[in-house]
C-alpha cells in the first residue's frame, strides 16, 4: 500500500481531525502518501432544523461511508459521538484514538458560569442531552436550538443571539479556541455524550490490510471506556432523538460507567452507574442500560418519541 485517502467532512474541526490522523499515519509510515477527500454531508447542509428532527447524527456519516463503499476513500475519521451505535453492514471501527477532554464547555462573553446567568438568560445548544440537564438544574433559563459548525455557533453568540452556549470542550481545544471557554462542566453537572472527545476511524470490514495498518492508532484505555458507553447507548436505542448520556472512566483496570436518560424538559431524569473490570466493558454498558430500563427508561423513551421531539 503506497497511498491512503481519508474521507472527512469539510468543517474546520473535521478537517483538523483528518489532518491529525494524516500526520499520525505519515509519522508511522514515512513511505505512505496520505490524502484527504473533503466532503459536505447532509448534516452540514441542513442548519435550520435540530438534528433530532432531520434524522440524527448519522447524517454526518452516510456520505463518507458511501465514499468508502465506492473505493474513493480508504478510511473515514469521525467524532465518535457522531457515529451511530450500529454501523451499517460491511463497515467497522478500526481504531478509537486517545480521548481529548470529554467535558462540555460553558462559553459566554458576559457570564463566568451557568449559575451566574440571570433568570430568562438564553442558552444555545444543539443537543437534547445538554438541554435536558440544563432544564433540570436551571429551569429559569431559556434554552434555544443552536446548529452549525463551531465558528458559526461562536458567531451567533458574539452577535448577541445567546447569553451563553454549551459546546464540547474537545472541539474548542483542537481548534485552539481554549480562550473562549469560561469553564468546563464536570460530568456531575453535564454528563457527556457517548464517545465525546474521542476520534474513531471507520473502514470497510473487508479491509484487513487497513485494520493492521491502523492498529497503532487504537488507544486501549479510550477504546475500553467508549465500548462501555456505546453498549449502554445501543441497548437503549440511543440517538439524538433521546436525551441520553454515558461516560466511563478507567482506574486500575476497572471501568466505572455512569449513564442517564431524561425527558427533554428535565422533568424526569433517570441515572445509573456500575463498575467492572475492563475486559467486561461491553457487558458493563449493557448492565447500566438494564438498570435504567428497570427504573423506567423504556416508557420514558417511548413517551419522548411519541411527543414528537424526534419527529
Amino acid at each position: 500500500m503506497d497511498k491512503i485517502v481519508i474521507a472527512s467532512r469539510e468543517s474546520k474541526l473535521a478537517m483538523w481531525q483528518a489532518e491529525h490522523i494524516k500526520a499520525r499515519l505519515e509519522q508511522l509510515y514515512p513511505q505512505l502518501a496520505v490524502e484527504i477527500l473533503g466532503m459536505t454531508t447532509q448534516g452540514d447542509q441542513i442548519l435550520d432544523k435540530t438534528l433530532s428532527k432531520i434524522g440524527g447524527k448519522g447524517l454526518f456519516v452516510k456520505e463518507l461511508e458511501l465514499a468508502l463503499q465506492e473505493g474513493r476513500a480508504d478510511l473515514a475519521v469521525h467524532s465518535i459521538k457522531d457515529v451511530p451505535m450500529n454501523l451499517p453492514e460491511g463497515f467497522t471501527l478500526a481504531a478509537i484514538c486517545e480521548r481529548e477532554d470529554p467535558r462540555d464547555a460553558f462559553v459566554s462573553n458576559t457570564y463566568a458560569s451557568l449559575s451566574e446567568l440571570p433568570d430568562g438568560a438564553v442558552v444555545g445548544t444543539s443537543s437534547l442531552r445538554r438541554e435536558s440537564q440544563l432544564r433540570a438544574r436551571f429551569p429559569r433559563l431559556v434554552i434555544k436550538p443552536l446548529r452549525g459548525n463551531v465558528q458559526t455557533r461562536l458567531r451567533k453568540l458574539d452577535d448577541g443571539e445567546f447569553d451563553a452556549i454549551i459546546l464540547a470542550a474537545a472541539g474548542l481545544k483542537r481548534l485552539e479556541l481554549t480562550d473562549r471557554i469560561r469553564c468546563e462542566l464536570a460530568p456531575s453537572e453535564s454528563l457527556p455524550a457517548v464517545g465525546q472527545g474521542a476520534l474513531g476511524i471507520e473502514i470497510r470490514a473487508d479491509r484487513a490490510d487497513l485494520m493492521q495498518l491502523l492498529a497503532p492508532l487504537d488507544h486501549a484505555d479510550t477504546h475500553a471506556c467508549v465500548s462501555a458507553e456505546r453498549a449502554l447507548s445501543r441497548v437503549l436505542g440511543g440517538s439524538c432523538q433521546i436525551p441520553l448520556g454515558g461516560f466511563a472512566t478507567l482506574s486500575d483496570d476497572v471501568i466505572t460507567l455512569g449513564g442517564f436518560v431524561a425527558h427533554p424538559d428535565g422533568s424526569v431524569m433517570l441515572t445509573a452507574s456500575a463498575s467492572a473490570p475492563r475486559e467486561y466493558a461491553d457487558a458493563l454498558g449493557r448492565a447500566v442500560a438494564q438498570k435504567l430500563l428497570d427504573a423506567g427508561a423504556a416508557p420514558l423513551i417511548q413517551a419522548v418519541i411519541d411527543e414528537g421531539h424526534g419527529q
